[in-house]
């Protein structure tokens, strides 16, 4: 089994990859919130819990895979690797782990890990010319082309991240739920709350 470990700035997730499996099933998955002062003691208590519940056991982890946009994260889960799992990790984008695409952009060093592995995964799944979203602590756009290299895209902010700077910069103005607008989609509030509602809903998802 292979641990696949994917640190973002919001949460890190963790999947349990079938590598006998010829689709490399994923067999569990599990993520917490990113804190990168979180020790790999307190990852392998956490994680070998939830292990067992799927019916595994750490024993059954022949290797560690980890892609991070979360430098300061990287060090712990590094440890956790070699601690706990009893193996170097790879690190995806880092000698001997080459991204297999063509990265065809002016600072290919630049990519964050989150979106190379997206275009790799999105294009396996899809050949051809492919936008790829992801809805995380950035809202990214990412274009590959027929021949999967990737050709650049766009960031923006999240939703969480919109929502949070809309509540903290106006003091009277509530913490909401991310949903859609209910009743008829007016795109005019009657109150406060229906009004934040439709500016996250239609200047965001639309």
């Amino acid at each position: 089994m292979l641990l696949a470990i994917d640190a973002g700035n919001t949460n890190v997730v963790f999947a349990l990859v079938d590598t006998a499996d010829e689709g490399k099933a994923i067999r569990a998955r599990w993520r917490i919130a990113t804190d990168p002062r979180r020790t790999a003691d307190e990852y392998v208590v956490w994680l070998s819990q939830l292990l067992s519940l799927e019916g595994y056991d750490r024993k059954d982890v022949t290797g560690v895979i980890i892609a991070t946009v979360v430098p300061r994260a990287l060090h712990n889960l590094q440890t956790l690797a070699r601690k706990y799992f009893g193996g170097e990790p790879l690190i995806a984008g880092q000698p001997p782990v080459e991204w297999g695409m063509h990265l065809d952009v002016e600072e290919p060093r630049t990519v964050g890990a989150d979106r190379a592995v997206n275009m790799i995964a999105a294009h396996a799944l899809y050949p051809g010319d492919l936008i790829t979203i992801d809805f995380g602590t950035a809202t990214t756009f990412d274009f590959s082309d027929y021949s999967g290299a990737y050709k650049g895209g766009i960031i923006a902010p999240g939703i969480n991240l919109s929502l949070d700077a809309l509540v903290t910069a106006a003091a009277k103005l509530p913490r909401i739920a991310i949903e859609a607008p209910t009743g008829n989609l007016s795109v005019i509030g009657r109150d406060t709350v229906s009004q934040m509602h439709i500016g996250i809903y239609w200047a965001i998802f639309r």
